[in-house]
């Protein structure tokens, strides 16, 4: 068995070293024709250590059918089961009329029918055509996971991707299991507690997200460091990569299209993330909603699937089911980010504003992946995944052993914020109330336990450069000096190590992390190793030295870099009236992240 698997994965690797030494057009040949295929995998059965994910696929069946059953009941009286119709044929309609390809006609049609029929229909033909819908919605939606695959992925992906990295050393890469991913990728925060917690009620994890990488970053963390492997939504457009596609299908992810408006849809979205937490899977939820264009922390936060964490904890005390949720706030911290370029182009365009997916950045193309990770296995601390303490769903920190605490320390019984005349109910204007709290509480979290990479603070203090000599100007004037701003390389590392020391000082007073090279290492050799990254992957120039200084030569890259950076300004800032003029400028940048 394990020949077959190093068998695939040495097949893969071959694949991605000949497109290494190719040229780009032939990168493309790394995506196999048609879906990735595994040798036959014996059954596995699960085992009563095994966790709870593993068993998914015998209740799957079950749990469209009580998703569909929460449907039907909120929707029984016949004009409101004719309104939500209407709305998802009328949403569905223009947006397969909008599409091209060959599926499209065949929904089309079938939505059109609906619309024809649906004055004529009876009160049991209404109910019967919602059932028909949310039946179809909730199965495409559903996951699905395999402990096979979650097996094979364990054992052979660490390598094959550390291959990636490495061609030259491909085999003993592979057979290493990717030990180099433990350097480039590392976890902080409460784990000994969260591995404790995730055995005593269900984790409902709440990342940052500035990447496509984000979901095999946080599962590679999650499987080293013994954590459960958790359900999560993933845009529909990622599953149209082979590869990718394979792995997220079997491993947990459930398919989000967010090209669909329909209400009906959103409804089914909700019910099957509220049903699997109070069944106790663990979950991913990116609050953001989507990759953060601009680069900055987030801030204002999406909750719509996140708060079904309220709403599981409400409805199994109503049914007497004693389970916590937890919910962790966490942020994924790169030096590198594979598609900084585009995400940053599409933010300052004003098209970016309303386009939620992306579906032509660097991710979709095989040949940036192979620029990117050479790129990244040369950085000494490529990614840190950083855990907040976890919060019970109406705030509370919570202790070693799972207990609510209140402000001053004292265990709390979370269940009395769901009690009505003496019983738990649900609520669902209570529950959105909770869930906007809990909003602003991850975001603060978000804030203080992000880590400040030397690429990130390095920007900054350039990007801060730029605005100096650029004073009142606004950002879009700001951003057409490229290559304008000049400064001596040894003011910029002085500058540099100045605000990294205020930085460490913010550190110590609890507002965010420093990552250990920016803290250990020589303002000098910090700019040189930021340069070096940038000029090793981006096609642009972020920054370039000309005779001992460094030109800004990228401005729109510098300031997505130093977003990470934007709400700490003024506190790096230091007493020169320049520089703090230039602070409060950045920090009052409205950009959305």
């Amino acid at each position: 068995m394990l020949r077959r698997n190093l068998g695939v994965a040495a097949m893969l690797a071959n694949r991605v070293a000949r497109a290494v030494c190719s040229p780009a057009r032939d990168a493309m040949k790394l995506l196999p024709s048609r879906p990735l295929r595994l040798p036959r995998l014996r059954t596995y059965v699960p085992g009563p250590a095994d966790p709870k994910i593993f068993w998914f696929n015998s209740e799957r069946d079950d749990i469209v059918h009580e998703v569909v059953r929460r449907i039907m009941e909120r929707y029984q009286g016949d004009e409101d089961v004719e309104l939500i119709l209407n709305d998802a044929a009328y949403n569905e309609i223009r947006r397969h009329e909008a599409r091209t390809d060959e599926g499209a006609r065949g929904r089309l049609d079938y939505w059109r029918s609906i619309v024809r029929r649906l004055a004529r229909m009876s009160s049991e033909g209404k109910h019967e055509t919602l059932r028909e819908c949310a039946t179809k919605m909730a199965f495409d939606v559903a996951g699905n996971f395999d402990p096979r695959v979650y097996k094979f992925a364990a054992k052979a992906v660490p390598g094959l991707l550390t291959a990636v990295m490495n061609p030259s050393n491909m085999l003993r890469n592979i057979l290493d299991g990717g030990a180099r991913l433990d350097e480039l990728v590392s976890a902080q925060g409460p784990l000994d507690k969260l591995r404790a917690l995730q055995r005593k009620g269900t984790l409902v994890l709440v990342p940052t997200h500035c990447s496509n990488l984000d979901s095999l970053a946080i599962a590679w963390v999650l499987l080293r460091e013994g954590l459960s492997p958790v359900v999560y939504g993933a845009g529909k457009n990622l599953f149209s990569n082979p590869i990718i596609s394979f792995f997220m299908h079997n491993l947990g992810a459930y398919r989000v299209d967010r090209r669909v408006k329909a209400s009906l849809y959103k409804d089914v979205l909700k019910s099957y993330s509220s049903v699997m937490i109070e069944r106790g899977y663990h979950s991913l939820f990116f609050p953001g909603g989507t990759r953060s264009r601009s680069g900055a922390i987030e801030r204002r936060l999406k909750l719509g699937l996140a708060g079904t964490g309220v709403e599981a904890f409400a409805r199994n005390h109503s049914r007497g089911i004693k389970r916590p949720v937890y919910f962790v706030p966490a942020t994924i911290n790169y030096a590198l980010v594979l598609e900084a370029e585009t995400l940053i182009d599409d933010h300052l365009k004003e098209a970016g504003r309303h386009r939620y997916i992306i579906e032509d950045d660097e991710f979709s193309r095989v040949e940036r992946w192979i620029s990117f990770f050479s790129r990244f296995r040369a950085l000494e601390s490529a990614c840190v995944i950083r855990f907040g303490e976890p919060r019970d769903p109406f705030c509370n920190r919570v202790d070693d052993e799972g207990n609510s605490l209140a402000p001053g320390g004292r265990v709390i019984d979370p269940a009395t914020y769901v009690m009505r005349r003496g019983q738990p109910v649900v609520d669902a204007a209570r529950d959105a109330a909770y869930t906007r709290e809990l909003g602003q509480a991850i975001a603060a979290d978000y804030s203080s336990e992000t880590v400040i990479m030397p690429t990130q603070l390095t920007a900054h203090v350039v990007f801060r450069r730029l605005v100096r000599a650029t004073a009142g100007l606004d950002l879009f004037a700001r951003l057409r000096h490229r290559g304008d701003i000049a400064v001596p390389i040894d003011e910029l590392a002085a500058e540099i190590g100045q605000s990294r020391d205020r930085l460490l000082e913010v550190e110590g007073r609890g507002g965010v992390h420093v990552d250990a090279l920016l803290r250990r290492e020589s303002p000098e050799r910090i700019l040189e190793r930021c340069l070096a990254t940038w000029d090793g992957y981006h096609l642009r120039s972020v920054a370039r030295v000309v005779s001992g200084s460094v030109i800004a030569e990228d401005p729109n890259l510098l300031l997505y870099y130093s977003n990470r950076m934007r709400g700490f300004a003024s506190e790096v800032a230091g007493e020169a009236p320049a520089d703090r003029a230039a602070a409060r400028d950045i920090a009052s940048m409205e950009l959305r992240a």
